[in-house]
């Protein structure tokens, strides 16, 4: 059991400080001191005075569950100090053991003592309550250790810029989460972009089983895979894998020119040609950007739009490419975005 000073000492540490550094700035600890606030001119969204705690408020405004503990203690929450009470209930009512052993590396704290940022243990702790450094679906080893990822399907998802960058893989378990609410990552700020249609997070279709099957045996993004390995993704697929006769004549039929490649596209076109994934043309979407700053018109309020989610064919409709459209294409590909205000929303 811990004293009421070693508890303190362990919650700060947690938080706040990497072995042998020095104290966090006063600079930076500034910018986490602020209340959970909800703007003036969007009733249900919270504002961000600077940047940092985005790592706090972008998860507490998607999950229910936590934005009614906040509207029950809002006088406590409110206060200066709101956004790190908030936290620091969230560790000890699921204890400091219990976190330290789900970070990968214990001597990182959940903040960064340099930047402000939160760690990616933060953010997936308050959206699936377990504090892991991955985004990967299971554990994975590497080099004799075993690094943990995410084990269920989470209520609210995950996507970052950083997969379109190719610096990670985000998993289903947070690509296709309960609610049609997803935390936007950028490199160094959260937002949030959600819709209303309960169909975006259906069960996945054939074809969108077959896409992620494919793309297991494609690590590196690249579109198409080694003919060799056709055979275990029909058999990956229970598709026909006979290989002397079946899996050769669709080796000749999916790479005519004898590349030695199969690509995705003519993949799911040959095998799921007229599959109907259930989601509309067309829907409604939302983004939610807590800075005031990265609003239109220096105002925190919900931006709204249209999603057009096409096939893998050609897209006829072509928009911008924004850093939001960019995070969105690793979970549609093909989508693109019709914002109702000249500024299109901002990652940052």
């Amino acid at each position: 059991m811990y004293s009421m000073g070693e508890l303190n000492k362990e919650v700060v540490d947690l938080v706040w400080e990497r072995p042998g550094s020095n104290a966090v700035s006063a600079s930076l600890f500034r910018r986490w001191t602020q209340g959970l606030v909800f703007s003036e001119t969007e009733h249900t969204a919270l504002e961000q005075f600077e940047g940092g705690p985005c790592a706090v408020i972008a998860p507490v405004q998607s999950l229910s569950e936590l934005r009614e503990e906040v509207v029950s203690l809002y006088e406590t929450w409110k206060g200066r100090c709101g956004v790190l009470l908030f936290l620091y209930s969230v560790i000890l009512t699921k204890r400091i053991e219990n976190i330290r052993n789900e970070i990968e590396d214990t001597t990182e704290p959940l903040i960064d003592p340099v930047y402000g940022h939160g760690s990616q243990s933060l953010v997936n702790l308050l959206v699936t309550g377990h504090a892991v450094s991955n985004v990967w679906d299971g554990d994975r080893e590497c080099s004799g250790m075993k690094l943990h990822g995410i084990h269920n399907q989470a209520s609210v998802g995950f996507l970052t810029l950083m997969e379109s960058l190719r610096y990670c893989k985000v998993g289903a378990f947070l690509k296709s989460p309960k609610f049609p609410i997803w935390i936007l990552g950028s490199e160094t700020h959260l937002s949030v972009f959600f819709a209303k249609e309960m169909c975006l997070v259906a069960p996945e279709s054939p074809s969108e089983q077959a896409r992620r099957v494919f793309q297991t045996f494609d690590p590196e993004d690249n579109g198409f895979i080694p003919d060799c390995l056709l055979e275990e993704v029909m058999k990956a697929l229970d598709l026909v894998s006979e290989p002397e006769y079946y899996v050769s004549l669709m080796k000749s039929k999916l790479d005519p020119e004898g590349l030695g490649i199969v690509l995705l596209a003519p993949f799911l076109l040959e095998f799921f040609p007229d599959q109907d994934t259930g989601i509309p043309d067309s829907f409604p979407v939302y983004h939610y950007n807590g800075l005031k700053q990265s609003n239109h018109n220096e105002r925190v309020e919900y931006a709204q739009g249209t999603a057009l989610v096409l096939g893998f064919e050609d897209p006829m409709v072509r928009t911008d490419d924004t850093p939001v459209k960019r995070c969105l294409q690793t979970k549609w590909p093909y989508i693109e975005l019709l914002w109702d205000t000249e500024r299109s929303p901002s990652l940052n």
